[in-house]
């Protein structure tokens, strides 16, 4: 039984390692663009289409590379893994998208796309784990 609850904790562990991961990096991204003027101070809107597009390029990348490492930290199944770092990412996404309806924070097709894109991302993470761990 103790075998089984650490497989769990490990299994929990990777996917919030995964999110964590991608939410800090994103964060010290954005405040990097926002310091240097790139995008506009924090609490303003951002409404620019080039400034949106940058951030969901990383956010891409990133997002990849949370699901890379939720599934190299996984225990086992690395995709069962990583797809359920795509959802949860998908889920948080869905609410930032329902807050952005709620708030004059840039054009809604950006937290649009993050909720399309989290669970391929995720996926995509995952995939060029098992290709690079074959």
């Amino acid at each position: 039984m103790a075998t089984q609850a650490r497989r769990i904790a490990l299994s929990i562990g990777a996917v919030l390692c995964g999110f964590f991961a991608v939410v800090v990096i994103t964060l010290i991204t954005d405040q990097i663009l926002h310091v240097a003027g790139v995008y506009p101070p924090w609490g303003e809107p951002m409404n620019e289409t080039s400034d949106n597009a940058l951030a969901l390029a990383y956010r891409l990348i990133y997002g990849i590379g949370g699901g890379y490492l939720t599934a190299r930290l996984a225990p086992q199944n690395p995709m069962k893994h990583a797809i359920i770092l795509g959802v949860v990412g998908t889920v948080m996404s869905a609410l930032g998208l329902v807050a952005a309806t709620q708030a004059n924070l840039g054009p809604l097709w950006y937290p649009a796309a993050l909720v399309i894109t989290a669970l391929p991302t995720a996926w995509i993470g995952g995939k060029i784990y098992l290709r690079k761990s074959a």
